[in-house]
């Protein structure tokens, strides 16, 4: 059958599906429910089965690369699960001598699946590489000790304060698990409480968020993107009139919108929990012109069938307003519900999807409050386009920063 992601999500019927596009793909879903991809080729006369994964960690598109892989091994008369079990052989056999570098980008591939920003995963093997890899990259695993760990972390400590508290985060994370998996003995020498924190000097709590637009300019930076063609804009004015997360909106598909109801699953979100979002004029037209300009596509917005890049709208968003991130529109939409309406705060919390701590107010809101989201949603679109809402005229200042 013809496997595409809308499909997946249907799929509940325990039993075996053929992928129609790569041979010997399936996916297996048990009567627990649990789905698994698996690959089925036949070699010297057997027939074997290769696990590629669980679905949903491992995507469609992982699947489908793997087994390619796997394919491309068969052509080359290498059974690719003797290769596999070879392979962990290897690195069993060479626990000793097992250098970070290779640990910790293998880390970081088992790890990607996991992480649902798109960029996450490119920002640690970038930083490991950049910072770690030149005094630890070829130290065995057993080799690497606080002094190391020193020498990375002091020339950033102070001028690149929060590169260097994720890197430490990182560094922190990659030993665990060497830890865990027996390819080291002893402690982290990368853990901060009651270790580095007495090395290395405190560092103030950073009160920077991301940069946002004053909400007095947000309406002509708004007509100044309406002027801009293609997709990335269509999908910025989208973020932006919805409060909503880069990541939300890049892989939203078709088929989470009914009506005029956007809903997004807890997989996408920051929180874990399915959001609804009430989507307004604006934005419904938004969705109209991004499908007339990919009609195949099953992303509200894309190009050639493929979402944009987690760069697309940020770049934008500088070209217009220098400094500016797309997510402080976020901090935008926040600071104008506060200072210039009368709507109340646990709405506007619930329109940015925020996790609750206090349990007693989370109770309070959990009730959907769809309705009155959707009049805060309307009376935001219309100051983003016109400067006015309701019965209230505001003056926003004409250029955009």
């Amino acid at each position: 059958m013809l496997l595409t992601d809308i499909v997946l999500k249907q799929l509940n019927q325990a039993g075996r599906y053929t992928d129609d596009q790569i041979k010997g793909l399936h996916l297996w879903i048990k009567p627990s429910k649990q789905r698994y991809w698996i690959f089925r080729y036949t070699i010297d006369g057997k027939r074997q089965n290769m696990s590629l994964g669980a679905y949903p960690e491992i995507s469609l598109k992982q699947a489908r690369q793997r087994a390619v892989k796997a394919r491309n091994e068969i052509n080359s008369g290498i059974n690719p699960i003797s290769q596999k079990k070879a392979s962990k052989a290897d690195i069993e056999a060479r626990k000793d001598r097992l250098e970070f570098q290779e640990f910790a980008l293998d880390y970081i591939t088992t790890m990607r699946p996991r992480w649902s920003n798109l960029k996450h995963a490119d920002q640690w093997e970038s930083s490991i590489k950049t910072y770690a890899f030149p005094v630890i990259g070829r130290l065995g695993l057993n080799e690497i000790d606080t002094p190391h760990i020193k020498e990375i972390l002091q020339p950033i400590w102070n001028t690149k304060t929060e590169t260097a508290q994720r890197l430490r985060g990182r560094l922190e994370r990659i030993l665990s698990s060497a830890i865990v998996n027996k390819y080291r003995i002893g402690m982290n020498p990368a853990i901060w409480k009651g270790h580095l924190e007495h090395l290395l000097p405190q560092t103030p709590k950073s009160d920077k968020h991301h940069e946002a637009l004053p909400y007095e300019k947000v309406t002509a930076f708004m007509t100044a993107i309406k002027e801009v063609e293609g997709v990335a804009a269509l999908a910025l004015q989208f973020t932006i009139l919805n409060a909503s997360r880069t990541g939300e909106v890049l892989l939203a598909l078709r088929g989470e919108v009914q009506d005029d109801v956007w809903t997004i699953p807890a997989k996408r979100m920051k929180s874990k929990k399915e959001h609804q979002v009430p989507l307004c004029k604006r934005s419904l037209e938004l969705l109209t012109i991004a499908k007339a300009l990919d009609p195949d596509s099953h992303y509200l917005f894309s190009r050639k069938g493929k979402p944009l890049s987690s760069m697309a709208m940020l770049m934008l968003t500088r070209r217009q307003a220098s400094g500016k991130t797309v997510h402080g529109f976020r901090s935008t939409f926040r600071d104008w519900v506060s200072e210039e309406t009368d709507h109340s705060p646990e709405v506007a919390e619930m329109a940015l999807a925020h996790t609750i701590g206090n349990k007693v107010e989370a109770a309070y809101r959990r009730r959907n409050l769809l309705e009155r989201r959707r009049k805060l949603m309307t009376d935001w679109e219309s100051y983003c386009l016109t400067g006015t809402w309701g019965n209230v005229l505001s003056f926003p200042d004409q250029k955009a920063a």
